[in-house]
């Protein structure tokens, strides 16, 4: 229990057969925006983590980063928010600055990320789920 609230605060950055893509998603440089993570990672003294994943989902609205919060943030009722489109230095700089602040549970995120967020892959299908149930009414 005790390494749990422990666990920094999290990005996922999905790195598959979409996102991280120059062919599919030209004018990005995924290589960089992922060297920015690594370093704030590096420099954050443990309070931030970085992974990659082969395909998180969602590819329509790549590239996609998972913000999973700490310890901390778990303990306050924080959850993992997904954020699309996440292609611009400056969707970058808004993942690192509410990533650094403490993450989902902690801090509040930038309101222009807010804008990005994406339902996870289970509730997108719930979604469609409900409508489909709605529509056969």
């Amino acid at each position: 229990m005790g390494a749990a609230l422990d666990r920094p605060c999290t990005l996922v950055v999905c790195r598959g057969c979409c996102c991280g893509n120059a062919r599919k998603l030209p004018g990005t440089d995924h290589e960089w925006q992922l060297a920015r993570l690594r370093a704030a990672a590096a420099e954050s003294g443990g309070r931030l983590a970085v992974r990659t994943s082969e395909c998180l989902g969602p590819c329509g609205q790549a590239n996609i980063v998972v913000v999973q919060p700490s310890g901390e943030g778990r303990r306050r009722g924080g959850r993992a928010t997904w954020i699309g489109w996440a292609l611009s230095d400056d969707s970058t700089d808004d993942v690192l600055t509410w990533a650094t602040a403490g993450g989902p549970g902690v801090a509040d995120p930038p309101p222009t990320l807010e804008l990005q967020f994406v339902p996870t892959p289970g509730e997108a299908q719930a979604r469609t789920r409900a409508r489909g149930r709605r529509a056969r009414r």
